[in-house]
């Protein structure tokens, strides 16, 4: 694997809120869902989670710049290498990136990790809620199918036939841990891991449930409702605490993530709160200006076109963009201009136009604004206000 500092692109020293700022970026780039479910950018994301995860740490950042990966592994609670997966690093990234203040539990608040001894936690379920700008214009309510496990109805969940009764697991005596001696470059370590043979519950089973296999859980199907409040984005997600699946054997139920994905719209490009559109105008619109009409999310607005006006300029529409996540904010529509030339002239439209070229002024060799520069960097000066 290669270097934590260089998978960042911080240097050796980089404090706390760099480095968090860093993993932040590149967080958003590699996510999958933002790259159609690609398995390198999903394995990069795992990658850049995990040397974030050291790299916060400082007890574990002092491990890794003294000894490297290699001094990592058996730490109490390091939670690396083979262990650390996809849904890990997900849930580091909900952890740090997913809140939003008042919404609490909804926008990814995931607590640490569960418990090792005792009846485990069920599994997160993650489902996937497309939306539209109009919904999130608003929000929506949205009512959701998913199937998760649910207490076996044969024995209450309990994984035990005819109301059998567990026994305390021999091999870890019934507090579902077990010890592993390590020797690694610091020395002998021991560290805790769940019970290999009860999973960590601390309970075995001697006559099993036939319906569940001793399991204590079946799957069906049920439906769950979502809020969906105004100005989310996909960056988002949506936690439904105690929703998932049912732990074994009467273990508490997991959460469901619901991850937000926003489609794009075709009319607009989005910088946050803020929506970019284009709107072709006539030239004699242009030129002597004119009240026309741009589509916004839901419904069409009056935007005053100044005369003479340039191709390429951006007009801004204060307040008519999307609303920005838990705030009273709302952001801006901004127009960029576009003057239509018409490729076909029938008699009178080019006789008009042959007795304006007589009149008209002679057009500058550049223009100052506008010259040599893309539309793409136009959009960026709009949007940042330059």
């Amino acid at each position: 694997m290669a270097d934590y500092y260089q998978l960042l692109g911080v240097s050796r020293d980089a404090g706390a809120e760099e480095i968090k700022k860093a993993y932040r970026k590149l967080a958003l780039k590699y996510h999958p869902d933002r790259n159609e479910g690609s398995k390198e950018a999903e394995e990069r994301f795992k990658e850049i989670t995990q040397a974030y995860e050291v790299l916060r740490d400082s007890e574990k950042r002092q491990l890794y710049d003294r000894y490297g990966e290699q001094g990592l592994k058996g730490a109490p609670g390091a939670g690396f290498g083979a262990g650390f997966d996809f849904s890990d690093a997900i849930e580091v990234f909900m952890r740090d990136f997913g809140g939003f203040g008042g919404f609490g539990d909804l926008f990814g608040q995931r607590g640490g990790r569960r418990s090792r001894t005792g009846p485990q936690k069920g599994q997160n379920l993650k489902v996937r809620l497309p939306l539209t700008l109009p919904d999130v214009m608003t929000g929506v309510t949205r009512t959701l199918k998913v199937a998760a496990l649910d207490p076996c109805d044969g024995c209450d969940g309990t994984g035990a036939e005819d109301g059998a009764e567990p026994t305390a697991c021999p091999q870890c005596g019934g507090i579902g841990e077990e010890r592993v001696v390590m020797q690694g470059l610091m020395g002998r370590m021991v560290s805790v891991q769940p019970c290999r043979r009860c999973g960590g519950q601390g309970q075995t089973i001697d006559r099993p449930c036939p319906r569940c296999n001793g399991d204590g859980r079946r799957r069906s199907k049920k439906e769950v409702t979502v809020e969906v409040p105004p100005g989310v984005s996909s960056e988002n997600y949506i936690t439904l605490r105690g929703e998932g699946n049912v732990g074994p054997r009467g273990g508490p139920r997991g959460d469901i993530l619901v991850l937000l994905d926003v489609e794009d719209d075709p009319r607009f490009a989005r910088d946050g709160a803020d929506l970019l559109t284009e709107r072709p105008v006539t030239f004699a619109d242009a030129a002597l200006g004119a009240r026309v009409r741009v589509d916004g999310v839901k419904d069409q607005v009056d935007l005053n076109v100044p005369a003479g006006v340039q191709s390429g300029t951006v007009l801004r529409l204060r307040g008519q963009g999307l609303p920005a996540l838990q705030s009273e904010h709302r952001g801006d529509l901004l127009v960029r201009i576009v003057v239509y030339t018409p490729r076909d002239l029938d008699g009178p439209q080019r006789e008009a136009l042959e007795k304006l070229r007589e009149v008209e002024a002679e057009a500058p060799e550049r223009l100052d604004r506008d010259e040599g520069r893309g539309f793409w960097s136009r959009v960026k000066e709009a949007f940042t206000g330059g």
